[in-house]
């Protein structure tokens, strides 16, 4: 029994060592349809991105000059 389990535990072990030195096929070449598609998905999430930060920092400010009082006003 002792001998089937070492015999089974080396199999998987050299098993193991064989798959992670396996290397996975190059990914087919993308075509222009493909690559302009992704582009404009960047560009667009990019766009949300910075409108959804301006708006953070618009209420931030907005929040900021409520509790401490700070007007824009400078009064000398």
């Amino acid at each position: 029994m002792k001998k089937l389990l070492a015999v089974l535990l080396a199999g998987a072990l050299a098993g193991g060592v064989a798959a992670s030195y396996a290397k996975l096929p190059a990914p087919p070449a993308k075509s222009d349809a493909e690559k302009k598609a992704e582009a404009d998905k960047a560009a667009a999430t990019k766009a949300k991105d910075a409108e959804q930060l301006a708006k953070a920092h618009d209420k931030a400010v907005a929040n900021y000059k409520k509790n401490k009082g700070v007007s824009m006003d400078r009064k000398k």
